[in-house]
């Protein structure tokens, strides 16, 4: 077994990875930027390094650096995590080249499966059937275009490099194509470096099924079966689950064994994931799965795989790079009920899943499910990374159970002031249609309506904040909180601020008012939690938090909002394209400018047919939230 082990990564990853090391006895070592100079990985690791300011491409994709800290701390053996430098052939080659251990895929296989283009061409030539599309190397927009009319759309422009979603668009018409391809351009070169792109057929009832792969050195290779992976979110999962619903045991021994044998075309070792999609108008057939993909890496969602097979994979990666054989054989593996993982996010669904960021004040998460997470409370949630805040790993004798769980666990977490999508994990995996596996890669698309909160408070929050500022003896209502029900004699109506929104909520056992009815449930504010925030009351219902408090008087004569045209920053972000300038008429809907954060692009349109004023903002420039950039002048 390796003596020491060196952390490429960050976040929950990195605190994954240093849980199995250090209890198979390694020496842990973490790097770390300026930003995360004071995050739990780094305090949790035995030794830790600096290794740059906050800018990945000056710190965690600095493969010089990782090395230097490498040899600084004798590191053993270096641990890529998931995501930065996990698929970088060079930075393998490196690691190897210092004479370290690289837990990871050798970088042959690395660099035959790094660009989806080439790897789909591997595969025909393995006999893997592969999605129908052009992978060619012409990157033309003429052939391009024609690619995409001859296959007929809907099509999917996907960038050959990396992977999360980014650089992804689907295109339902010729004359969305072009944009399209630019902003898929766009987002794949701040991503991955590389803008070249493929395009695919898109399957119009799709689900996302991939194998969990594993090798050792001495030529063995097996599956721990199969996740699905279809509930996504612009092309980014949201939830995964193990094993696929409605997968029979005839066409679980097909894909994964033609995972095996794609693994074996590129000599694999280690862990990697061989990612199908799966055409299911007609169900979960052998004939309608296609290769789409292979990730030489450890997965987010390996945690399902381990929650119904028993194994440890970051054990299994470390136990490999030391020239052990694997710990079980193809026979030896098993499964066992049915596992179900939620990726909660720092972002705020009911304003367009937007990113949020800044210092996690209040951070309760369950304490019955497998929690996965690289935030811990007093933390900050910068722009700099990705934003997801924890993984909820739940596991179960079945599926509808599995679901039950994880709905529970979401809705109980408090996060405050940095916005979650808790709520909408809760609601999502609540839903009959998910509880009846009646899913597919549209599925968050097509229910948004009843999954995604809305930004008015619902009846039962404002019941419940209007019942916690009723005096109950005490000088300050505040202070008599504890122990208040929901059913409590007649007050009358209380005025009540939630969200800055003034509300008049008639409160009482005879009922409340029309603004302020009890929820479809009958169950008017039970399990709301209410916490006291740097001198800001909260009431936490369901996954959802709300700022509340008496209506002061300016609340109460406020007027509400007017659009006036100005557009605002959504976020801290970098402005990666603007599309319009002073004078220009434009159309309602019509993308102005874009800005990216969190990896991710996000475009902003004009509210109205007017012309642009005031146009602050330039390519490249860097901006602050909430910050005007344009504004749009109405028809007269």
């Amino acid at each position: 077994m390796l003596e020491s082990v060196l952390i490429a990564n960050r976040g929950e990853i990195a605190r994954r990875i240093l849980r199995t090391a250090r209890r198979l006895g390694l020496r842990t070592i973490a790097v770390y930027s300026d930003a995360d100079a004071h995050a739990a990985f780094v305090r949790e690791a035995d030794e830790a390094v600096r290794i740059g300011p906050a800018a990945p491409r000056d710190s965690y994709l600095c493969a010089a650096n990782l090395l230097a800290a490498a040899r600084q701390t004798a590191a053993a053996a270096v641990h890529p995590g998931y995501g930065f430098l996990s698929e970088n052939a060079e930075f393998a080659e490196a690691v190897i080249a210092a004479g370290l251990a690289w837990v990871g895929a050798p970088p042959a296989a690395i660099r035959a499966m790094g660009m989806k283009d080439a790897a789909k061409a591997h595969m025909l030539r393995a006999g893997v059937p592969v999605t129908p599309g052009y992978f060619g190397a012409v990157q033309t927009l003429e052939r391009l275009r024609a690619e995409a009319d001859a296959l007929g759309y809907p099509v999917l422009i996907k960038a050959v490099a990396g992977g999360g979603g980014k650089g992804m668009r689907r295109v339902d018409a010729a004359g969305d194509f072009e944009a399209a391809l630019a902003s898929c351009r766009r987002e794949a070169a701040a991503a991955f470096g590389e803008s070249r792109v493929l395009i695919e057929k898109y399957i119009l009832a799709p689900r996302h099924i991939e194998v969990q792969v594993f090798g050792d050195r001495q030529g063995r290779i097996v599956h721990l079966f199969e996740r699905d992976c279809s509930l996504q979110r612009r092309h980014q999962k949201v939830l995964e689950e193990a094993p696929a619903p409605g997968m029979d045991a005839a066409t679980r021994e097909h894909v994964c064994g033609v995972a095996v044998t794609a693994a074996r075309s590129v000599g694999y070792v280690g862990a990697g994931t061989v990612e199908f999609i799966a055409d299911a108008s007609d169900g979960l057939r052998a004939d309608r799965i296609w290769f789409m993909e292979m990730n030489t890496r450890l997965q987010v969602e390996h945690a399902v795989t381990e929650a119904i097979t028993g194994q440890d994979l970051v054990e299994w990666q470390l136990r490999v790079a030391s020239g052990e054989p694997l710990p079980c054989a193809q026979t030896e593996l098993s499964m066992r009920g049915w596992a179900l993982e939620a990726r909660l996010y720092a972002e705020n669904p009911s304003v367009g899943f937007l990113p949020s960021t800044g210092r996690v004040a209040h951070l309760v998460l369950p304490t019955d499910v497998r929690v996965e997470r690289g935030v811990e409370q007093g933390d900050e949630v910068t722009d700099w990374y990705d934003p997801m805040l924890a993984k909820l790993v739940v596991h179960a004798p079945n599926r509808r159970a599995a679901a039950q769980r994880l709905s529970a666990a979401a809705a109980g977490i408090e996060i405050w002031p940095v916005r979650s999508n808790a709520a909408f994990l809760a609601r999502l995996a609540a839903d009959p249609a998910f509880v009846a596996a009646d899913v597919d890669t549209g599925f968050i698309e097509r229910h948004a309506a009843r999954l995604i909160p809305g930004e008015e408070p619902p009846p039962a929050v404002l019941r419940s904040a209007a019942a916690a500022l009723v005096p109950a003896g005490a000088d300050d209502p505040w202070t008599a909180l504890v122990g208040w029900r929901a059913n409590l004699p007649v007050y009358g109506l209380i005025d009540v601020a939630v969200a800055g929104r003034a509300y008049r909520v008639a409160l009482g056992a005879d009922g409340t008012d029309a603004d302020a009815d009890a929820d479809a449930d009958g169950d008017a504010g039970a399990g709301a939690k209410i916490a006291c925030i740097d001198g800001t009351r909260v009431l936490f219902w369901r996954g959802e938090a709300w700022p509340f408090g008496a209506v002061t008087p300016a609340r109460a004569t406020a007027a509400p909002t007017t659009l006036d045209g100005t557009l605002r920053s959504p976020m801290p972000g970098r402005v990666v394209s603007v599309q319009v300038e002073n004078g220009a008429r434009v159309h309602k809907g019509q993308t102005l400018l874009a800005i990216e954060a969190m990896k991710m692009e996000h475009a902003l349109v004009a509210p109205f047919d007017g012309t642009v004023a005031d146009l602050v903002v330039a390519l490249g420039d860097q901006v602050a939230e909430t910050v005007a950039l344009v504004r749009i002048v109405g028809e007269p």
